[in-house]
C-alpha cells in the first residue's frame, strides 16, 4: 500500500455480466478516468471456495437463500479481479459504483448507465441482481478481499505517467 495519506486501495470484481456484455473496458476506463490506477488485475473463473471466501459474511447478514443467488450467479461466467489504487479509492469507486440496485443507481454511474434489472425483478424471477461489478464497501472489507483476490506479489508498484512528471 502507498504511505501517502489519503491514498487507499480497494477491490473492484465486474461481475459475469459485464464481462458477458463486452464493459470491462468502458468500466476500467471510466476508473482510470477518475485517476485510480490500476495496481492488479486477473480474470478468474470463481469456484465454490472461492465464493465462500470472498461472501464469507452473507449468509450470515442476508441468509442462505441470498448466498447461493449470489455465489452461483458469480460462477456462470469469468469475474475481472481489479485492484484500484488512489485518493480516498474507496469512497470514489462506490460513488462511480452507483446504487446496489441497477434501477436507483443514478444516471452517470457505472450501474446507472449500463445496468438494467431491479430488485423486484430479481426478487420475482428468484435471480441475482445483475449489477456488473462489485466494490468493497469499506478499509476493512477492502483489505480482506484484496487478501482473498490476490497475493502479495501480484500487487504492483509503479509510477504513473502523472506520478512521474508531477511530483
Amino acid at each position: 500500500m502507498s504511505h501517502v495519506t489519503g491514498v487507499e486501495r480497494t477491490l473492484v470484481l465486474l461481475k459475469p455480466d459485464a464481462v458477458a456484455r463486452g464493459l470491462a473496458g468502458r468500466v476500467l476506463t471510466r476508473f482510470e478516468q477518475a485517476l485510480l490506477k490500476i495496481v492488479a488485475i486477473k480474470m478468474v473463473w470463481m469456484d465454490a471456495e472461492l465464493a465462500k471466501r470472498h461472501y464469507f459474511d452473507l449468509e450470515e447478514r442476508f441468509g442462505l437463500a441470498v448466498y447461493n443467488l449470489m455465489a452461483d450467479f458469480m460462477q456462470t461466467g469469468p469475474v475481472i479481479a481489479v485492484v484500484l489504487e488512489g485518493v480516498d479509492a474507496i469512497s470514489c469507486v462506490r460513488k462511480m459504483v452507483g446504487a446496489t440496485y441497477p434501477d436507483q443507481a443514478a444516471p452517470g454511474t457505472i450501474r446507472g448507465d449500463f445496468a438494467h434489472m431491479s430488485r423486484a425483478y430479481a426478487n420475482d424471477r428468484g435471480v441475482a441482481v445483475a449489477n456488473l461489478v462489485h466494490a468493497s464497501g469499506n478499509a476493512e472489507e477492502a483489505e480482506h478481499e484484496i487478501g482473498v483476490w490476490f497475493a502479495k506479489d501480484e500487487i504492483h508498484e509503479y509510477a504513473t505517467a502523472a506520478e512521474h512528471y508531477h511530483r
